[in-house]
């Protein structure tokens, strides 16, 4: 939906319009298609924000979504999406395209919220986003993350878990804010391993059924490792498919191949 956001969070570095260019009409089918043909089995789906179109953006989304799922139905889809003002019906049109995970970001705490984010970004309305998805599909896995080292503290971090939980969210990340340009908020405070490995625990403790926690990790990090989750098992389970390693070989610059191990579902 283009690189222009009509939000300023005061974390993030992508550039911001109140009037950014319309929407590219052969985007969902171009992504379709190109997606078909990388051989991947998992991808995540992001954009910005687009507050000035009438669902921001919603029937796009879903439209990219179906497109990909027809092309290409054996993989599985993480769709990353903002709040769409909270219009109950964009939500459920995303929510009920043929993705697999659905993913909206708190970012922060409550208390941080008006500091970290967009005024028109709020605390309880990303909480209701997430759980107008479960309304709208009971089964889908939910995701969200956290950014540690804005001014958060322990017992608020832990009083988001269990909003989260609350509202049947699945996953859970956990992530070190780091300051784009001098322009952007400082960072209030780093993290040690310790307390992100404390937050692993405490996701754990607190009944996600896959979390992710360290300084580099973000929404997307190694995405696809969720299906070898409980969450993840459940979904494959539903499909019919199960998850296993398979060695993945390719070509990088210059010709050099390079081998590795990937995820099969």
């Amino acid at each position: 939906m283009g690189d222009t956001c009509t939000r300023g969070c005061r974390f993030c570095a992508i550039k911001t319009s109140k009037a950014p260019p319309p929407l590219d009409v052969h985007e969902p089918e171009n992504t379709a298609e190109a997606i078909s043909r990388w051989g991947v089995g998992y991808i995540v789906m992001t954009s910005v924000d687009r507050d000035d179109l009438p669902d921001g953006g919603a029937s796009h989304f879903a439209e990219t979504i179906r497109k990909t799922k027809a092309k290409a139905p054996h993989i599985l889809i993480e769709a990353l999406t903002g709040d769409f003002q909270l219009d109950i019906p964009s939500i459920h049109l995303v929510a009920q395209s043929g993705l697999d995970v659905y993913a909206h970001n708190m970012e922060t705490v409550e208390s941080r919220t008006p500091f970290v984010r967009d005024p028109r970004a709020k605390y309880r309305q990303s909480l209701e986003v997430l759980r107008q998805v479960k309304v709208a599909k009971p089964e889908m896995i939910t995701k969200t993350s956290i950014m540690l080292g804005v001014g958060e503290t322990d017992e608020e971090v832990l009083q988001t878990l269990k909003d989260l939980r609350a509202n049947n969210v699945d996953v859970v990340t956990f992530g070190q804010y780091m300051r784009p340009t001098k322009r952007h908020m400082k960072v209030s405070s780093y993290i040690t391993p310790t307390k992100f490995d404390y937050w692993a625990q405490q996701a754990e403790e607190h009944g996600f059924l896959y979390w992710a926690s360290g300084p580099l990790v973000r929404s997307s990090f190694q995405a696809n490792k969720l299906m070898k989750s409980v969450a993840g098992r459940r979904l494959l389970k539903g499909l019919g498919r199960e998850v296993g390693e398979v060695e993945v070989v390719g070509e990088g610059e210059g010709g050099r191949s390079w081998r590795g191990l990937g995820l099969r579902f």
